[in-house]
């Protein structure tokens, strides 16, 4: 019996990372490789008008086809990729087309999944898909998605989120670590796993892992939140809590809330714990303490807590966590 084809499209318009377009591609193309037309998959690129598509890389790219050719058609996967300008301190913004935006809102009707890429999230954000999910997007633009989008459930450490038929992605490589998930989800995980070793990946990530380093987010524009943030990494033994922090901070409890979503897309107690987290990774990465030892290390003072936070903010548990991502050889 023939297998249904599944239409996946990627939404190309100027200034877009070209990664984000040309990664998904080479997952589907190497899984036709391995499966052949059972894979089932025909990719489109699809852009507001017919013309060459200038990425953010100089690199032009041809649509296959425009937006509103694909208006009524069944899509199975609507792929969306986002695109960045600089802006003042160093930092970078999401921009996001209305033209874009509408299409994409357009088209969703007709797709199984949506996922977005990278800053991808911020047109979904828009199209209004994202209210009342759970969504990731790059850790440079999590801020501002949050503070633009409050309906949204913004989370900006996992490489990427599932939220019913809706995925986000974060920034740039995670946009093969998305791509195979759906595979996954499509083929099963041996077939995902075969593609990760052709692109040389060490695995196939979990879409719990950490997209970035918390110490190296990016600064914050409040003085205050920057000074709590190096006092927190420093003391992450000490007692943190919400009253604590606001006292340093000489803030009330909910101002120094609304300040740190805002200024980093997270309360300061989910904060706390991802920094803790943090430190308790590249000790699991890089040495051979016991769970015990890094818990009283990390500030969570009992394995169990340890436990509970690793889940939480990184949907895996320390031991699996440590059997994947060590890099020191064991004493």
């Amino acid at each position: 019996m023939d297998r249904p084809e599944r239409l996946v499209v990627i939404v190309l318009f100027d200034g877009v990372d070209l990664l984000d377009v040309t990664g998904p591609p080479e997952v589907f193309a190497l899984l036709e490789r391995d499966l052949g037309e059972a894979a089932g998959y025909r990719v489109v690129l699809a852009a507001p008008g017919a013309a060459p598509v200038t990425t953010f890389a100089g690199v032009r790219v041809l649509p296959d086809t425009t937006l509103d050719a694909l208006a009524g058609e069944r899509i199975d996967t609507l792929l969306v990729p986002g695109r960045v300008e600089a802006a003042p301190g160093g930092r970078v913004r999401a921009v996001t087309d209305p033209e874009v935006v509408a299409h994409v809102k357009t088209l969703a009707r007709n797709a199984t999944r949506v996922a977005s890429v990278c800053v991808g999230a911020h047109i979904l954000a828009e199209a209004g898909l994202l209210d009342g999910r759970r969504a990731t997007t790059h850790w440079s633009t999590a801020g501002q998605l949050a503070a633009e989008h409050p309906a949204v459930a913004v989370d900006a450490d996992p490489i990427f989120i599932r939220d019913g038929h809706v995925w986000t992605g974060a920034g740039i490589t995670a946009c093969l670590d998305l791509t195979l998930a759906l595979v996954a989800e499509d083929h099963g995980e041996a077939a995902a796993l075969r593609v990760a070793r052709q692109l040389v990946m060490y695995l196939k990530r979990p879409s719990g892992q950490s997209q970035f380093s918390v110490p190296l987010e990016p600064v914050s524009t409040t003085r205050r939140v920057e000074e709590l943030r190096h006092h927190i990494a420093g003391h992450l033994t000490d007692p943190l809590g919400i009253g604590d922090l606001a006292r340093l901070a000489h803030l009330s409890e909910r101002q120094l809330t609304r300040v740190f979503k805002a200024e980093l897309g997270r309360t300061p107690a989910a904060y706390v714990e991802a920094a803790r987290v943090e430190a308790a990774r590249h000790r699991l990465e890089g040495g051979d303490d016991t769970l015990d030892r890094i818990a009283t290390a990390c500030g969570f003072n009992t394995v169990d807590t340890l436990i509970r936070a690793f889940r939480r903010q990184l949907g895996t548990a320390p031991t699996e966590y440590r059997n994947r991502f060590r890099t020191a050889p064991r004493a």
